[in-house]
Parts: structure tokens; C-alpha cells; sequence
């Protein structure tokens, strides 16, 4: 008989997983406490509106094409993409903004003009930038994280020089670049990394290639279109469901898991996969003689942003917008500051807006937007409803000054979404929106490892763990997990 695999939570590294181990014969079941799939890719709908929850931009296709690849699909069976041109916008002040233009060709004509000179150095950086994503997506990211033997791969070691995995990002960039507006455009994809661009090393800036020359792309429908495709894949290959269905213990016998509990029942299992927070698993599934670390071990990481969310149904079209539009009309270093290295709720924050109907007219009622604006601030933090009306107030100002129209009095529908309700819904550590920051020190055999060593058949993915945060790697990370838990049991 199959050996039975359970996995908690379906998010993107979960589904992932399951769709790997089924794939391979194990039979699978995930298991959700939410009435939703995709962790903090749900999706949701109010008043006529259609909200992604969490993740918005379809970067690194490839990445996307290579899992479906893997069980003789493609993306287009389950979903449509469209590339967007420009990619997103910019705004720096009132009337002042950059569109970012699909392509290479393009964006270096735009660079010309900002700083002469910088065309060529663009696809130099980009060349560069092209080799680190080779080598550090298609083999760094795959490597399970469980010993510094893994790095020893002769195209790595040939090529740290050119990975720049001891320089910063920021001394990277500055090395081609010195206007600021060109600076910021570059450094502006790590920001969700969880440090400032002086601390994350100068290997991502693989980021940009994936921005510049790989494209912003939307799926027809909205984020959750993957995640109702990689559902449907489940599925297909015999993957069990079960929602609202919190998982409370995992059951030991000995050394080994045999099961868990879920919704009240003991259900035993051969394999278990977190998918769930992974601080929450060790702390609240596990007995403190079974964990992998201790409290104060997770005390010390350094955790990418968390986030003040706030989802928006407008009742009439807005003027001056993307579908992506970035807001760096205030200080970048002040607000890092808050984030990173003084954690407090940041003054005059740079913040993020995505309005998928510019794209997607299925997303709002006709002659309306839905939007979603973002603010990145520091985990931890003291969440109420009274800050989060600051805020809102706030941005509602100014987005408002910037683009030259009304809009306060054109909201039909608002929620708001932080720390709490990361902690409610995913058991987040410290209310974290990205997992744990992808420094130097928290990268490869340094992240926490995906196998619990006192429980062999106690797996672990997602952000928290190998190779990292983002829709992408959490997809990767549930290839990993689930290749080291077939090898595992054979």
C-alpha cells in the first residue's frame, strides 16, 4: 500500500509538495484551517469586489512553467497570462513619475535618457544579473539546505566572484549607476527581502533581471488563478482536501510522527509536511523535546517585513494609475530605518498600490477599481484599529495629492489587514508577511532546515525555511521538501 503523507496548510510550498509526492505515489492530504486554499494567496470577494490577499506580482514565469513542466502541463492549461507594458509606474512627487517599460530595449532608452551614458552599463549589470539567475535559480534554490558540502558545485565556486555573494546590492548598483532615480528603480525589488539594500547581498540582484528582462506578467483573474490551477493539478493526481480543519498536534511515537490531530480526530500518517508557519509547528505541534529550535533561537532571526494592508472598492475609474504603481514621493532610508534597524511604525511611509481592474475588468463592478494598497512595515509591532486609521488617513492623502483627483469619497468598500490578522490567520510569527530576511547569514545551509532532526519524518517548507520568500521559491521549496522526503523513505 502507498505510504500516506500529510500536509499542513495549502499554501504555495504545500500544494507544491503535494502535487510532487502524489505525483509520486504517495497518498497525500493536506490539511487547512482556513476555508480557502492558499495561505496568504487567498483570494476574496465583497460588494462586487474580487481582492488577492497577499501576493500580486507574477514574476519569474519560468519558475511557474518549469512546476506545471513537471506533470506535463503547462500554465496555459489552467490560466491566462498577460505581460504588462509598462511594467508599473513610479511616482515621486505631484506630476512627477517614471512609467517602467516591458523590455530591455526600452528600459535602456528610458535610462539614456535619465542619465547618458548608462544604456550600456544597464546590459552589463543585466548580463551579470542574467548569470546569477541562472545559477543561483535553477541550482542554488534547489539545494535542500542541509550542509555547506551542497555549495561545493564547481559552476558555484567557479563563479562566486560573479555572484557577489560578499558585496551589497547597494555598492553593486552604485558601481553603474549614479543617478538616484535609477539607484532606487534598482534597488527597489529586494525591499521584501527583510534588510536594506546595503545588507542584502549583491547575488539578488538576479531580482532585476526578473523584473527587467524575464517581465511583470498577470494571470486573468487574479493571483488566485495559480492557486485554483495548482488546486485542480492536486486533485487530478489524487491529493485530499480537508478546510477548516486546524491541525493541533502532531502525535509521537518515540523518535517518529505517527499522525496528527485535526479538527478533534487522530489520524495517523507515515510522513508529516508543515506547510504552516514553522516557528507555530515547532512551538505549538511539537513537544519542547522534539523541536528543532528553541525560542530564543527564533528571538534571533532577522525577519523580512510585515505589512498594513488595505483593500479598496472605488465606485468610479481612476485617473494617473497602473495596474502597478509605486510610491517613493518620501524618504526610502527613514522608512528602512523603521523597518529594519529601529523597528517602529515609520513616518511619511513609501507604500505600494496594485489596481488589477486597470487589467482585469472582472475584478470590479463596471466604472469602478479594485485596489489594494500596501504599506512595509516592521514584524512585531503593535497592531490597532486607531494606527491603522492613521495610516489610512494618511495615504488616502496623499494618493489623492499625487494624482490629482478625489477618492476618499469615492470608497464603497474598505478592509484593513496587519499583524493580527497575519498572526489569526497563518499563525505568523511576530505577524511576519515574508518570512525570514535572506541576508547573508539566513541563506542556503543557514536557514533553518527542512527536516526535524529529533522526528525523520517531520518535513518542513515555505518561506521560513529553504530557499526562501516569494511565490517562486515557495514553490521550489516544495520540490525540495518533497525530493528529500522520497529519498528519505525509500
Amino acid at each position: 500500500m502507498s505510504k500516506t503523507v500529510a500536509v499542513i496548510g495549502s499554501g504555495f510550498a504545500s500544494l507544491s509538495a503535494a502535487c510532487h509526492l502524489a505525483k509520486a505515489g504517495y497518498r497525500v492530504t493536506i490539511f487547512e484551517k482556513n476555508e480557502t486554499p492558499g495561505g496568504r494567496a487567498r483570494q476574496f470577494q465583497s460588494s462586487g469586489f474580487t481582492f488577492d490577499m497577499g501576493p500580486s506580482w507574477y514574476w519569474m514565469p519560468d519558475v511557474f512553467e518549469s512546476f506545471f513542466a513537471a506533470f506535463g502541463k503547462k500554465s496555459s492549461d489552467y490560466y491566462q497570462l498577460e505581460r504588462l507594458d509598462p511594467s508599473y509606474r513610479i511616482y515621486y512627487g505631484i506630476n512627477d513619475f517614471l512609467d517602467i517599460p516591458a523590455g530591455i530595449e526600452p528600459l535602456a532608452q528610458l535610462f539614456e535618457q535619465i542619465e547618458p551614458g548608462s544604456a550600456k552599463f544597464l546590459k552589463k549589470f543585466l548580463d551579470e544579473a542574467r548569470y546569477k539567475y541562472e545559477v543561483g535559480i535553477n541550482k542554488l534554490v534547489y539545494k535542500p539546505g542541509l550542509s555547506l558540502t551542497e555549495l561545493l558545485d564547481l559552476r558555484v565556486l567557479t563563479g562566486v566572484f560573479r555572484l557577489h555573494v560578499f558585496s551589497s546590492l547597494s555598492a553593486h548598483v552604485r558601481k553603474y549607476f549614479r543617478n538616484p532615480r535609477l539607484i532606487q528603480l534598482l534597488e527597489f525589488p529586494v525591499l521584501f527581502l527583510g534588510a536594506t539594500p546595503q545588507k542584502i547581498p549583491a547575488l539578488y540582484s538576479l531580482m532585476n533581471y526578473a523584473d527587467i528582462a524575464l517581465g511583470t506578467w498577470y494571470p486573468k483573474g487574479g493571483m488566485f488563478k495559480v492557486v485554483e490551477a495548482m488546486v485542480s493539478l492536486a486533485r487530478e493526481l489524487g491529493v485530499q482536501f480537508h478546510f477548516n480543519t486546524p491541525v493541533s498536534q502532531i502525535v509521537l511515537n518515540g523518535t517518529r510522527a505517527k499522525g496528527l490531530i485535526a479538527g478533534n480526530e487522530v489520524l495517523p500518517f507515515d510522513f508529516i509536511v508543515a506547510g504552516a508557519d514553522y516557528h507555530h509547528v515547532e512551538q505549538a505541534l511539537l513537544p519542547e523535546s522534539h523541536r528543532n529550535y528553541a525560542e530564543s533561537y527564533w528571538n534571533k532571526r532577522v525577519l523580512a517585513p510585515s505589512s498594513l494592508i488595505f483593500y479598496l472598492g472605488i465606485n468610479k475609474k481612476l485617473n494617473n494609475l497602473l495596474h502597478h504603481t509605486l510610491f517613493f514621493d518620501e524618504d526610502f532610508n527613514r522608512h528602512a530605518h523603521a523597518i529594519y534597524n529601529e523597528p517602529h511604525w515609520p513616518e511619511r511611509p513609501q507604500f505600494y498600490l496594485s489596481c488589477t481592474s486597470k487589467t482585469d475588468s472582472t475584478v470590479a463592478p463596471p466604472g469602478s477599481e479594485a485596489v489594494m494598497i500596501l504599506i512595509p512595515v516592521a514584524p512585531g509591532l503593535e497592531d490597532t484599529s486607531e494606527i491603522r486609521n492613521r495610516y489610512f488617513e494618511e495615504v488616502i492623502t496623499r494618493l489623492e495629492q499625487l494624482t490629482g483627483q478625489p477618492i476618499r469619497s469615492h470608497i464603497v468598500y474598505q478592509r484593513s489587514y496587519a499583524h493580527r490578522d497575519f498572526i489569526n490567520d497563518y499563525h505568523a510569527f511576530k505577524g511576519n508577511a515574508y518570512g525570514l530576511a535572506n541576508t547573508l547569514l539566513q541563506t542556503a545551509h543557514l536557514k533553518p532546515k527542512l527536516i526535524n532532526k529529533k522526528v525523520p519524518n517531520l518535513f518542513y517548507t515555505g518561506q521560513l525555511t529553504v530557499p526562501g520568500p516569494g511565490v517562486p521559491p515557495s514553490l521550489i521549496s516544495g520540490k525540495v521538501v518533497a525530493d528529500e522526503l522520497i529519498k528519505r523513505s525509500r
